[in-house]
């Protein structure tokens, strides 16, 4: 982004030497504020429009409407909601901590935002390449940890400090099986640039037209049983990080009234789900990036994509549509599965997620050096037929098995509601 930056802005339309000129500094600035609010506003309408998808899906689950009055579908409810938190009254409770109080969303939201920073849409279009990417991803989230407990802390009430531990605690547990699981794609890509994990699932350099680009089989949950195993661990131990359910215990209604944002309203109430909203987006790209071929383009090597404006558009609508696809399951999973106990999410985690990671990072080392002298044409034809294994058998099974239902019990699809 800064080469472009260089060429484009100061090279280009100012006619300026990016290294000598003496106001550079503050246009990088000025660049990285402006960058900062578009993918700020582009992240809250995200969230925004999940909030309406997920609020439609729930009313599709249960038999009813969901919101419909405010536009097309109710697709401007979103927008209601968010003048309606801007205009409501911001209340701090008496006794409260009130500069941490305050502060609080903020560390929850700036945890969110600046992982976009190494999130790509392209092989051209990131922030920040990053040569540790992964890495920085996982070092910035710790901020959500910080602001949850700062907002039990700091609203003087029991039932926030409650929930502000609870989730704490969760947060801290499945960070652990998360980032081992996702230590996994880092092995077989040998980088934890994001755009390097992306870039090792194209294939070969050599490979034929039918191996070539990101095909599902040069993905890398289909490279191997123990990748297999591990997109699952991350995207379950994802959804516990992110406070869905089944694992919303922070916010059990039938506990702790509301967590530890209980005490909030108004804009900073909104922050919080502004973030959890806008975290649909971070763990689907992520889950995109390390396991399902992130922006590669089917038949074409990656070296050919960022030769082209044209390949590089191509190449975003490729990961965006993954990414909806992700965040379509995340929201099918919240109105599926009902809630757990406390005591079975922790036991999942500590009992069965942390050490299975553990074995599954040593075998995925085990077996990058074991294959390192066979040739990339035998594993090529592994991969294929695994992917038949582990997704085309499955799939044909569930289909199968989903219309015989639909023939027994006479369901139909009704999307005239849309």
């Amino acid at each position: 982004m800064q080469e472009l930056f260089d060429k484009t802005v100061i090279a280009g339309w100012l006619g300026q030497n990016p290294a000598t000129w003496a106001y550079t500094h503050y246009l990088y600035a000025a660049g990285m504020l402006l960058i900062g609010l578009v993918v700020g506003a582009c992240a809250a309408v995200y969230a925004g429009l999940c909030t309406w998808a997920e609020r439609r899906w729930a009313g599709r689950f249960q038999s009813r409407i969901g919101p419909n009055r405010n536009g097309p579908a109710g697709i401007l409810q979103w927008i209601a909601d968010a003048v309606k938190l801007l205009f409501k009254e911001d209340t701090i409770p008496d006794g409260a901590d009130r500069p941490l109080f305050r502060l609080a969303p903020y560390f929850v939201f700036a945890g969110f935002l600046m992982t976009f920073a190494a999130l790509p849409l392209s092989p051209k279009w990131i922030v920040a390449d990053l040569d540790v990417g992964i890495f920085y991803i996982l070092a910035i989230t710790a901020l959500t940890v910080v602001g949850i407990l700062m907002s039990g802390w700091a609203s003087n009430s029991k039932w926030a400090l409650f929930g502000g531990i609870r989730a704490a605690a969760q947060v801290v547990s499945y960070e652990i099986p998360a980032g081992m699981s996702l230590l996994i794609p880092v092995l077989m890509a040998g980088s934890l640039s994001t755009n390097g994990i992306i870039a090792a699932q194209g294939g070969a350099a050599d490979a034929p037209w039918y191996l070539a680009g990101g095909l599902p089989w040069n993905w890398f949950v289909f490279a191997n049983p123990m990748a297999f195993v591990a997109f699952f661990i991350f995207l379950t131990s994802s959804l516990a990080e992110g406070n869905r359910t089944p694992f919303d215990l922070p916010e059990a209604e039938s506990e702790l009234v509301a967590g530890f944002n209980t005490e909030y309203s108004g804009i900073r109430f909104a922050v919080f789900f502004l973030t959890e909203f806008g975290n649909l987006y971070v763990m689907s790209a992520l889950a995109t990036i390390l396991f399902l071929g992130g922006w590669q383009i089917p038949f074409l090597p990656s070296a050919q994509i960022a030769s082209s404006w044209g390949w590089e558009l191509l190449a975003a609508g490729i990961f965006l549509l993954k990414v909806l696809g992700m965040t379509t399951v995340v929201m099918w999973l919240r109105w599926t599965l009902p809630r757990i106990r406390v005591d079975q999410m922790m036991s999942l985690c500590w009992k069965y997620f942390v050490p299975i990671s553990m074995v599954l990072l040593v075998l995925t080392a085990a077996s990058q050096w074991l294959l390192s002298g066979v040739d990339a044409s035998v594993i090529s034809f592994a991969r294929v037929v695994f992917f038949g294994v582990a997704f085309v058998v499955p799939s044909w099974l569930f289909i199968k098995r989903m219309f015989r239902n639909i023939r027994m019990v006479g369901d139909r699809v009704d999307l005239s509601g849309w």
